[in-house]
């Protein structure tokens, strides 16, 4: 399962990840099946988990689990506040807040839905390195602890084959597992998620790690729309696989959201773009936002359009954890029946985890 891969940490990589996306009109929701625990692959194909259309939407919550040590560097606390740094710079430790000893790291992330709404499906990814300073045990990745709005730590394991991928330089993973029960019992409010399997240290390649919980709601207040999940493991580092579905329908002017997950992107390493195009025949159009670049979106942020869900702790630059929302309205001036994401990095060693959509369906 060793790759070498170590001279793409230092010098620059073209890689792309491509979802050719456009959903099958289904008036119910679709979710795969949950799998029984897995071996571990280096490389997983992203698949669709789960598609709906519904009146509603999707919430996202996120929050990285390591940060630069605050007490040990002054620019610690600036790249903190978003100025500019990577995380091969800084000797990196465990953002811990729940104050539990028995816990090394934990970190909360809001869901944020409209009232009225029910939860139809939920989903939390989790994934880091595993060798900076120290190395950690992969048998531990595949488990995390998640604790509801005013809850205690439950154990989750993850219920699909788990991402897992050794270079020269890292040891980067991903898991994830259901947890639509606990959501959907527990409705909107802060997530803590815990004791997710990433390593501290200094080291070229640099720590990085966090999570995110993605979450399909039923609202008959909103829109009816297409919700679309998909997930997987590819290191940006060389071909990706296209994933096709069809017949989408979507209006001119819809109203659209999309999400990303990855691993391991710098700030300030230009050549990093996510790219829509509407239709068969439509130009790509790059996403970005105020807090992601259209040249730099793999840029350690979590974000959304708007107002951004509460985080505990809340810092604008995660050094390697990407989890950004970006709204498609620019994208879907035409109506059409299909949907190309391309996400291509020029300079980063990254990987790919997750990609979420939810679109106005057309009438």
């Amino acid at each position: 399962m060793r790759h070498s891969l170590g001279p793409l940490f230092r010098r620059a990589t073209v890689g792309v990840l491509s979802l050719a996306a456009v959903w099958a009109a289904s008036s119910s929701p679709i979710a795969a099946p949950a799998a029984p625990p897995a071996p571990e692959s280096d490389s997983i194909a992203f698949t669709e988990r789960y598609r709906a259309l519904q009146h509603g939407g999707i919430a996202r919550a996120a929050n990285s689990s390591i940060t630069c040590r605050a007490a040990e560097t002054s620019s610690c606390t600036d790249v903190r506040g978003g100025k500019h740094g990577v995380n091969g710079d800084f000797d990196m430790f465990y953002i811990d807040v729940d104050r539990d000893p028995n816990t090394y790291n934990a970190s909360r992330g809001e869901v944020r839905l409209p009232t009225g709404s029910r939860v139809t499906y939920a989903r939390l990814y989790w994934g880091g390195n595993l060798r900076v300073g120290e190395q950690k045990p992969p048998e531990d990745n595949g488990r995390v602890l998640i604790a509801e709005p005013g809850g205690e730590y439950k154990e989750v394991l993850a219920d699909t084959v788990v991402g897992h991928r050794v270079t020269d330089s890292a040891d980067a993973f991903q898991a994830s597992a259901d947890v639509t029960q606990l959501v959907r019992e527990s409705g909107p409010g802060l997530y803590t998620v815990a004791q997710v399997n990433v390593a501290m240290g200094q080291s070229p390649a640099g720590a990085w790690g966090g999570w995110t919980l993605v979450v399909a709601y039923e609202n008959p207040s909103e829109p009816l729309r297409h919700l679309s999940l998909w997930d997987g493991f590819v290191p940006l580092s060389g071909p990706a696989p296209e994933v096709r579905l069809r017949d989408v329908g979507f209006a001119a002017d819809a109203w659209g959201r999309a999400g990303l997950v990855a691993y391991d992107g710098d700030r300030g390493a230009t050549g990093d773009s996510l790219t829509l195009t509407a239709g068969e025949s439509g130009s790509a159009i790059a996403l970005g936002n105020g807090a992601n670049p259209e040249d730099d979106v793999l840029n350690s942020t979590i974000s959304e359009p708007g107002d951004d869900a509460a985080r505990v702790p809340a810092y604008a630059n995660t050094l390697g954890y990407d989890s950004d929302v970006f709204d498609l309205a620019k994208s879907l001036r035409n109506a059409g029946d299909q949907m190309t994401f391309r996400l291509r990095t020029q300079r980063d060693a990254a990987w790919a985890g997750v990609l979420f959509a939810a679109v106005d369906a057309r009438r």
